[in-house]
Protein backbone atom coordinates (compact mmCIF):
# COMPACT_ATOMS: atom_id res chain seq x y z
CA UNK A 1 0.00 0.00 0.00
CA UNK A 2 1.57 3.45 -0.92
CA UNK A 3 2.37 5.89 2.44
CA UNK A 4 -0.29 8.28 2.69
CA UNK A 5 0.72 11.82 1.67
CA UNK A 6 2.20 14.12 4.36
CA UNK A 7 0.16 17.52 4.39
CA UNK A 8 2.65 19.31 2.94
CA UNK A 9 2.02 17.30 -0.16
CA UNK A 10 -1.65 16.72 0.31
CA UNK A 11 -1.86 20.38 0.35
CA UNK A 12 -0.76 20.76 -3.54
CA UNK A 13 -2.27 17.54 -4.80
CA UNK A 14 -4.87 18.76 -7.22
CA UNK A 15 -7.09 16.69 -9.73
CA UNK A 16 -8.57 17.92 -13.18
CA UNK A 17 -11.69 16.34 -14.48
CA UNK A 18 -12.84 16.99 -18.25
CA UNK A 19 -14.70 14.95 -21.08
CA UNK A 20 -12.31 15.90 -23.96
CA UNK A 21 -8.72 15.45 -24.63
CA UNK A 22 -5.76 16.64 -23.21
CA UNK A 23 -3.36 18.17 -24.12
CA UNK A 24 -5.33 19.05 -27.16
CA UNK A 25 -7.83 21.49 -25.21
CA UNK A 26 -5.60 24.33 -24.70
CA UNK A 27 -7.44 26.16 -21.46
CA UNK A 28 -7.32 22.62 -19.52
CA UNK A 29 -2.93 22.19 -21.00
CA UNK A 30 -2.54 25.93 -19.75
CA UNK A 31 -3.84 25.76 -16.12
CA UNK A 32 -2.71 22.64 -15.75
CA UNK A 33 0.90 23.95 -16.70
CA UNK A 34 0.28 27.09 -14.41
CA UNK A 35 -0.73 24.87 -11.85
CA UNK A 36 2.74 22.19 -12.10
CA UNK A 37 4.53 25.39 -12.17
CA UNK A 38 3.37 26.53 -9.40
CA UNK A 39 4.36 23.34 -7.05
CA UNK A 40 1.20 21.30 -7.59
CA UNK A 41 1.25 17.85 -7.87
CA UNK A 42 -2.06 17.19 -10.61
CA UNK A 43 -4.11 14.34 -11.89
CA UNK A 44 -5.93 14.87 -14.97
CA UNK A 45 -8.77 12.73 -15.98
CA UNK A 46 -10.11 12.48 -19.63
CA UNK A 47 -10.97 11.16 -22.51
CA UNK A 48 -8.86 9.00 -24.53
CA UNK A 49 -8.35 9.65 -28.24
CA UNK A 50 -6.66 7.52 -30.91
CA UNK A 51 -3.13 6.30 -30.70
CA UNK A 52 -2.98 8.56 -27.25
CA UNK A 53 -1.43 6.38 -24.03
CA UNK A 54 -3.62 5.15 -21.38
CA UNK A 55 -1.47 6.73 -18.49
CA UNK A 56 1.34 9.23 -19.17
CA UNK A 57 3.69 11.39 -16.44
CA UNK A 58 5.45 14.53 -17.66
CA UNK A 59 6.66 16.13 -14.24
CA UNK A 60 4.45 16.93 -11.78
CA UNK A 61 1.87 16.18 -14.09
CA UNK A 62 -0.18 12.63 -14.78
CA UNK A 63 -3.03 12.19 -17.18
CA UNK A 64 -5.03 9.25 -16.91
CA UNK A 65 -7.24 8.70 -20.01
CA UNK A 66 -10.22 6.52 -19.96
CA UNK A 67 -10.94 4.87 -23.10
CA UNK A 68 -14.06 6.69 -24.19
CA UNK A 69 -14.61 9.01 -26.87
CA UNK A 70 -16.15 12.63 -27.76
CA UNK A 71 -19.59 12.38 -28.11
CA UNK A 72 -19.30 15.03 -31.39
CA UNK A 73 -22.11 14.29 -33.97
CA UNK A 74 -24.57 12.56 -31.72
CA UNK A 75 -28.29 12.74 -31.01
CA UNK A 76 -29.76 14.39 -27.94
CA UNK A 77 -29.47 10.66 -27.02
CA UNK A 78 -25.63 9.72 -28.21
CA UNK A 79 -25.00 13.27 -25.66
CA UNK A 80 -26.92 11.53 -22.38
CA UNK A 81 -25.28 8.45 -22.85
CA UNK A 82 -21.72 10.06 -22.94
CA UNK A 83 -21.84 12.47 -20.87
CA UNK A 84 -23.16 10.16 -18.47
CA UNK A 85 -20.87 6.96 -19.11
CA UNK A 86 -18.12 9.52 -18.21
CA UNK A 87 -19.01 10.73 -15.04
CA UNK A 88 -19.56 7.52 -13.60
CA UNK A 89 -16.01 6.77 -14.69
CA UNK A 90 -14.42 10.07 -13.62
CA UNK A 91 -16.40 9.87 -10.16
CA UNK A 92 -14.97 6.16 -9.73
CA UNK A 93 -11.66 7.51 -10.31
CA UNK A 94 -11.66 10.70 -8.50
CA UNK A 95 -13.13 9.11 -5.55
CA UNK A 96 -10.16 6.16 -5.57
CA UNK A 97 -7.54 8.61 -6.40
CA UNK A 98 -8.61 11.05 -3.42
CA UNK A 99 -8.79 8.06 -0.94
CA UNK A 100 -5.03 7.47 -1.52
CA UNK A 101 -3.83 11.01 -2.35
CA UNK A 102 -5.79 13.01 -0.33
CA UNK A 103 -6.91 15.82 -3.17
CA UNK A 104 -6.93 19.47 -1.29
CA UNK A 105 -8.05 20.78 -4.56
CA UNK A 106 -10.35 19.35 -7.58
CA UNK A 107 -10.68 21.38 -10.72
CA UNK A 108 -13.84 20.44 -12.89
CA UNK A 109 -14.33 21.85 -16.62
CA UNK A 110 -17.90 21.88 -18.37
CA UNK A 111 -19.22 20.45 -20.66
CA UNK A 112 -21.33 18.96 -18.65
CA UNK A 113 -21.98 21.31 -16.04
CA UNK A 114 -23.26 19.06 -13.58
CA UNK A 115 -20.02 16.64 -14.26
CA UNK A 116 -18.83 18.92 -10.83
CA UNK A 117 -20.60 16.26 -8.89
CA UNK A 118 -18.13 13.85 -9.53
CA UNK A 119 -16.21 15.32 -6.95
CA UNK A 120 -18.64 15.02 -4.51
CA UNK A 121 -17.00 12.50 -2.16
CA UNK A 122 -14.21 13.91 -1.74
CA UNK A 123 -15.29 16.86 -1.44
CA UNK A 124 -17.67 16.00 1.36
CA UNK A 125 -14.41 14.96 2.67
CA UNK A 126 -12.59 17.87 2.53
CA UNK A 127 -11.43 18.80 -1.03
CA UNK A 128 -12.52 22.21 -2.21
CA UNK A 129 -14.15 22.11 -5.50
CA UNK A 130 -13.37 24.99 -8.44
CA UNK A 131 -15.94 24.78 -12.02
CA UNK A 132 -14.65 25.94 -15.18
CA UNK A 133 -17.83 26.58 -17.00
CA UNK A 134 -16.10 27.28 -20.32
CA UNK A 135 -19.22 26.90 -21.99
CA UNK A 136 -23.14 28.34 -21.24
CA UNK A 137 -24.81 24.68 -21.62
CA UNK A 138 -28.21 26.02 -22.22
CA UNK A 139 -27.41 28.54 -24.65
CA UNK A 140 -25.57 25.38 -26.59
CA UNK A 141 -28.04 22.85 -26.61
CA UNK A 142 -30.19 25.16 -27.89
CA UNK A 143 -28.07 26.40 -30.70
CA UNK A 144 -27.36 22.83 -31.32
CA UNK A 145 -30.51 21.14 -31.77
CA UNK A 146 -32.32 24.39 -32.41
CA UNK A 147 -34.82 24.36 -29.50
CA UNK A 148 -36.05 27.70 -27.91
CA UNK A 149 -34.18 29.04 -24.57
CA UNK A 150 -37.71 28.37 -22.63
CA UNK A 151 -37.96 24.74 -23.98
CA UNK A 152 -38.84 21.98 -20.50
CA UNK A 153 -35.46 20.34 -21.78
CA UNK A 154 -33.49 23.51 -21.70
CA UNK A 155 -34.38 25.17 -18.40
CA UNK A 156 -34.25 21.80 -17.06
CA UNK A 157 -30.29 22.67 -18.35
CA UNK A 158 -30.10 25.73 -16.90
CA UNK A 159 -31.62 24.66 -13.80
CA UNK A 160 -28.99 22.28 -13.83
CA UNK A 161 -26.29 24.87 -14.53
CA UNK A 162 -27.07 26.86 -11.50
CA UNK A 163 -27.39 23.89 -9.01
CA UNK A 164 -23.87 23.04 -10.47
CA UNK A 165 -22.77 26.72 -9.51
CA UNK A 166 -24.06 26.39 -5.48
CA UNK A 167 -22.33 22.83 -5.05
CA UNK A 168 -19.02 24.33 -6.62
CA UNK A 169 -17.22 26.36 -3.55
CA UNK A 170 -15.33 28.78 -7.03
CA UNK A 171 -16.13 29.47 -10.80
CA UNK A 172 -13.88 30.20 -13.04
CA UNK A 173 -15.61 31.16 -16.49
CA UNK A 174 -13.97 32.82 -20.10
CA UNK A 175 -15.83 35.63 -21.05
CA UNK A 176 -18.01 38.86 -19.58
CA UNK A 177 -20.86 38.03 -21.28
CA UNK A 178 -21.24 33.98 -19.52
CA UNK A 179 -20.38 35.57 -16.32
CA UNK A 180 -22.84 38.14 -16.59
CA UNK A 181 -25.54 35.60 -18.00
CA UNK A 182 -25.18 32.88 -15.42
CA UNK A 183 -25.46 35.66 -12.82
CA UNK A 184 -28.53 37.17 -14.69
CA UNK A 185 -29.97 33.22 -13.99
CA UNK A 186 -29.47 33.66 -10.09
CA UNK A 187 -25.57 32.27 -9.94
CA UNK A 188 -23.85 34.52 -6.90
CA UNK A 189 -21.77 36.76 -9.06
CA UNK A 190 -19.31 36.93 -5.97
CA UNK A 191 -18.31 33.51 -7.05
CA UNK A 192 -17.55 34.03 -10.10
CA UNK A 193 -13.84 35.18 -11.67
CA UNK A 194 -13.33 35.90 -15.48
CA UNK A 195 -10.10 34.04 -17.03
CA UNK A 196 -10.14 34.43 -20.61
CA UNK A 197 -8.17 32.28 -23.38
CA UNK A 198 -5.23 34.48 -24.35
CA UNK A 199 -2.71 32.58 -25.72
CA UNK A 200 0.45 31.18 -23.86
CA UNK A 201 3.04 32.46 -25.26
CA UNK A 202 5.02 30.67 -23.93
CA UNK A 203 4.09 28.64 -26.79
CA UNK A 204 3.02 31.03 -28.88
CA UNK A 205 5.54 33.24 -29.45
CA UNK A 206 6.14 35.61 -32.14
CA UNK A 207 9.18 34.98 -33.98
CA UNK A 208 12.15 37.33 -33.03
CA UNK A 209 13.07 37.03 -36.86
CA UNK A 210 9.97 36.09 -38.73
CA UNK A 211 10.77 34.06 -42.43
CA UNK A 212 10.06 35.72 -45.62
CA UNK A 213 6.59 35.24 -46.95
CA UNK A 214 6.71 33.31 -49.81
CA UNK A 215 5.04 35.45 -52.54
CA UNK A 216 3.00 33.14 -54.41
CA UNK A 217 0.30 32.20 -52.23
CA UNK A 218 -2.37 34.59 -49.99
CA UNK A 219 -3.02 31.81 -47.17
CA UNK A 220 -5.91 31.82 -45.31
CA UNK A 221 -5.52 29.46 -42.20
CA UNK A 222 -8.13 28.10 -39.03
CA UNK A 223 -7.55 25.64 -36.86
CA UNK A 224 -8.60 23.61 -34.20
CA UNK A 225 -11.85 21.73 -33.65
CA UNK A 226 -13.90 21.06 -37.20
CA UNK A 227 -17.65 21.15 -36.99
CA UNK A 228 -20.55 23.05 -38.84
CA UNK A 229 -20.64 25.85 -36.16
CA UNK A 230 -17.12 27.12 -36.76
CA UNK A 231 -18.05 27.89 -40.14
CA UNK A 232 -15.31 26.75 -42.10
CA UNK A 233 -17.78 25.57 -45.54
CA UNK A 234 -18.21 29.79 -45.31
CA UNK A 235 -14.40 30.22 -46.07
CA UNK A 236 -14.67 27.36 -48.77
CA UNK A 237 -17.17 29.37 -50.32
CA UNK A 238 -15.68 32.37 -50.08
CA UNK A 239 -12.26 31.13 -52.00
CA UNK A 240 -14.50 29.73 -54.57
CA UNK A 241 -15.57 33.18 -55.55
CA UNK A 242 -12.75 34.43 -55.46
CA UNK A 243 -10.09 31.91 -57.35
CA UNK A 244 -10.04 33.91 -60.39
CA UNK A 245 -9.89 37.75 -58.71
CA UNK A 246 -7.04 35.81 -56.30
CA UNK A 247 -5.47 33.00 -57.87
CA UNK A 248 -3.08 32.91 -55.32
CA UNK A 249 -5.55 32.25 -52.55
CA UNK A 250 -5.36 28.99 -50.54
CA UNK A 251 -7.19 27.94 -47.52
CA UNK A 252 -5.52 25.43 -44.50
CA UNK A 253 -7.59 23.87 -42.33
CA UNK A 254 -5.52 22.26 -39.15
CA UNK A 255 -7.44 20.03 -36.70
CA UNK A 256 -10.28 17.35 -37.12
CA UNK A 257 -13.82 16.84 -36.08
CA UNK A 258 -17.44 15.04 -37.76
CA UNK A 259 -17.16 17.50 -40.17
CA UNK A 260 -13.87 17.07 -41.94
CA UNK A 261 -15.35 15.10 -44.52
CA UNK A 262 -18.63 16.95 -45.53
CA UNK A 263 -15.58 19.94 -46.23
CA UNK A 264 -13.51 17.66 -48.65
CA UNK A 265 -16.63 16.86 -49.83
CA UNK A 266 -18.01 20.54 -50.51
CA UNK A 267 -14.21 21.69 -51.61
CA UNK A 268 -14.48 18.84 -54.58
CA UNK A 269 -18.19 19.92 -55.31
CA UNK A 270 -16.86 23.90 -55.94
CA UNK A 271 -13.73 22.85 -57.68
CA UNK A 272 -11.50 24.30 -54.96
CA UNK A 273 -10.17 20.79 -53.98
CA UNK A 274 -6.50 22.11 -54.91
CA UNK A 275 -6.57 25.44 -53.05
CA UNK A 276 -8.07 23.58 -49.71
CA UNK A 277 -5.49 21.97 -47.89
CA UNK A 278 -6.55 19.76 -44.85
CA UNK A 279 -4.31 18.47 -42.00
CA UNK A 280 -6.14 15.19 -41.00
CA UNK A 281 -6.24 15.73 -37.83
CA UNK A 282 -4.60 17.66 -35.12
CA UNK A 283 -0.95 18.51 -35.40
CA UNK A 284 2.51 18.70 -33.40
CA UNK A 285 2.33 22.21 -31.84
CA UNK A 286 5.52 23.06 -33.36
CA UNK A 287 3.92 22.58 -36.91
CA UNK A 288 1.11 24.21 -35.94
CA UNK A 289 2.91 27.16 -34.99
CA UNK A 290 4.97 26.94 -38.08
CA UNK A 291 2.05 27.10 -40.19
CA UNK A 292 0.11 29.76 -38.54
CA UNK A 293 3.56 32.33 -38.83
CA UNK A 294 3.72 31.52 -41.92
CA UNK A 295 0.26 32.71 -42.86
CA UNK A 296 -0.97 35.42 -44.14
CA UNK A 297 -4.81 35.66 -42.26
CA UNK A 298 -6.07 34.50 -39.78
CA UNK A 299 -9.65 32.85 -40.11
CA UNK A 300 -12.98 32.87 -37.29
CA UNK A 301 -16.17 32.53 -39.18
CA UNK A 302 -18.26 31.58 -36.47
CA UNK A 303 -21.80 31.20 -37.09
CA UNK A 304 -23.73 33.62 -34.98
CA UNK A 305 -25.78 32.41 -32.50
CA UNK A 306 -26.92 33.03 -28.87
CA UNK A 307 -24.87 30.47 -27.60
CA UNK A 308 -21.50 32.09 -29.82
CA UNK A 309 -22.55 35.71 -28.90
CA UNK A 310 -21.59 34.78 -25.38
CA UNK A 311 -18.37 32.51 -26.09
CA UNK A 312 -14.88 34.27 -27.34
CA UNK A 313 -12.91 31.21 -29.74
CA UNK A 314 -9.41 30.45 -28.42
CA UNK A 315 -7.83 30.58 -31.54
CA UNK A 316 -8.64 34.68 -32.02
CA UNK A 317 -5.70 34.73 -29.74
CA UNK A 318 -3.48 32.58 -31.13
CA UNK A 319 -3.27 34.34 -34.01
CA UNK A 320 -2.60 37.54 -32.38
CA UNK A 321 0.10 35.88 -30.26
CA UNK A 322 1.88 35.26 -33.32
CA UNK A 323 1.06 38.98 -35.17
CA UNK A 324 -1.02 37.57 -37.36
CA UNK A 325 -4.32 39.59 -38.67
CA UNK A 326 -7.54 38.27 -37.89
CA UNK A 327 -11.07 38.22 -39.96
CA UNK A 328 -13.69 37.59 -38.02
CA UNK A 329 -17.75 36.99 -37.82
CA UNK A 330 -19.20 39.75 -36.05
CA UNK A 331 -21.01 38.47 -32.68
CA UNK A 332 -21.66 40.48 -29.75
CA UNK A 333 -18.23 38.95 -27.68
CA UNK A 334 -16.19 39.83 -30.81
CA UNK A 335 -17.08 43.33 -30.58
CA UNK A 336 -17.08 43.34 -26.95
CA UNK A 337 -13.41 42.43 -27.22
CA UNK A 338 -12.22 43.92 -30.24
CA UNK A 339 -12.61 47.11 -32.24
CA UNK A 340 -13.20 47.69 -36.41
CA UNK A 341 -9.33 48.56 -36.49
CA UNK A 342 -7.55 45.46 -34.61
CA UNK A 343 -10.03 42.58 -35.92
CA UNK A 344 -11.64 42.59 -39.65
CA UNK A 345 -15.35 41.95 -39.44
CA UNK A 346 -18.19 40.50 -41.68
CA UNK A 347 -21.34 39.84 -41.41
CA UNK A 348 -21.47 36.42 -39.86
CA UNK A 349 -22.93 33.25 -42.29
CA UNK A 350 -22.64 36.45 -45.52
CA UNK A 351 -20.31 34.78 -47.84
CA UNK A 352 -20.32 37.76 -50.02
CA UNK A 353 -19.05 39.90 -47.12
CA UNK A 354 -16.52 37.43 -45.89
CA UNK A 355 -14.92 37.80 -49.68
CA UNK A 356 -15.11 41.59 -49.34
CA UNK A 357 -12.86 40.98 -46.48
CA UNK A 358 -10.55 38.82 -47.89
CA UNK A 359 -10.27 40.88 -50.66
CA UNK A 360 -9.66 44.02 -48.32
CA UNK A 361 -6.69 42.27 -46.61
CA UNK A 362 -4.98 40.88 -49.75
CA UNK A 363 -5.20 44.31 -51.14
CA UNK A 364 -3.76 46.35 -49.07
CA UNK A 365 -0.28 44.63 -46.74
CA UNK A 366 0.14 47.67 -44.82
CA UNK A 367 -3.42 47.50 -43.13
CA UNK A 368 -2.51 44.06 -42.26
CA UNK A 369 0.17 45.09 -40.38
CA UNK A 370 -1.70 47.63 -38.68
CA UNK A 371 -4.52 45.87 -37.90
CA UNK A 372 -2.39 42.73 -36.34
CA UNK A 373 -0.21 45.73 -33.97
CA UNK A 374 -3.63 46.77 -33.22
CA UNK A 375 -4.66 43.62 -32.20
CA UNK A 376 -1.78 43.07 -29.99
CA UNK A 377 -2.56 46.45 -28.22
CA UNK A 378 -5.80 45.40 -27.83
CA UNK A 379 -5.42 41.86 -26.32
CA UNK A 380 -2.72 42.84 -24.02
CA UNK A 381 -4.90 42.90 -21.01
CA UNK A 382 -5.69 39.12 -22.44
CA UNK A 383 -2.94 37.77 -22.22
CA UNK A 384 -2.32 34.19 -20.41
CA UNK A 385 0.53 35.62 -18.66
CA UNK A 386 -2.24 38.33 -17.20
CA UNK A 387 -5.05 35.69 -16.85
CA UNK A 388 -2.99 33.07 -15.52
CA UNK A 389 -2.22 35.74 -12.12
CA UNK A 390 -6.04 35.52 -11.97
CA UNK A 391 -6.31 32.21 -12.24
CA UNK A 392 -3.89 31.24 -9.75
CA UNK A 393 -5.41 33.53 -7.11
CA UNK A 394 -8.43 31.89 -7.38
CA UNK A 395 -6.15 28.56 -6.88
CA UNK A 396 -4.67 29.64 -4.00
CA UNK A 397 -7.55 30.94 -2.30
CA UNK A 398 -8.92 27.54 -2.77
CA UNK A 399 -6.32 25.73 -1.23
CA UNK A 400 -5.48 27.76 1.67
CA UNK A 401 -9.56 27.66 2.50
CA UNK A 402 -9.62 23.71 2.79
CA UNK A 403 -9.60 21.82 5.53
CA UNK A 404 -6.97 19.30 6.92
CA UNK A 405 -6.31 16.00 4.26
Amino acid sequence: MSPRPSPSQARRRVCVIRQHYVPQDTRVARAVAALAASGCEVDVICLRNRGEPRLERDGRVRIIRVPLRHPRGRGAGGYLAAYGGFFLVAASLATALHARHRYRLLQVHSLPDVLVFAAALPHLLGARVLLDLQECMPEFLAAKFGTPLDHPAVRLVAALEQWSIRFADLVITPSEGMAATFAARGADEAKITVVMDGADEDVFRPPAHPAPRAGSRFTLLCHGTVEERYGLDLVIRAVALLRDEIPELRFEVYGDGFYLDELRRLAARLGVEDRVYFSGGFVPVDELLAAIAAADVGVVAMKRDRFRDLTLAGKTFDFIALRRPVVASRTRSVERAFDACSVELFESGDVEDLARAVRVLHADPERRRRMAERAAEVAEPYRWVHQRERYLRVVERLLDEGGPP
